[in-house]
């Protein structure tokens, strides 16, 4: 979902056609990573199961990437 989101929100600057409105959308996608970050360390910490599906899954956000 956030993949998607973050694929999403560029192309709404773009079809606005406005330079400003390149400002909030990075502050969201800024919001956006830090926010995965967050939840990935909590679901580390509290679900059952999630380290050995890190071990299985090496990206979190952007395939090849991160």
């Amino acid at each position: 979902m956030y993949s998607g989101l973050m694929l999403l929100l560029p192309g709404c600057a773009l079809v606005l056609g406005s330079a400003w409105s390149f400002a909030p959308i990075t502050m969201l996608m800024a919001t956006f990573i830090v926010r995965t970050v967050l939840e990935d360390g909590a679901l580390w910490s509290e679900l059952p199961g999630y380290k050995e599906y890190c071990t299985r899954t090496r990206y979190r956000l952007v395939p090849g990437v991160w």
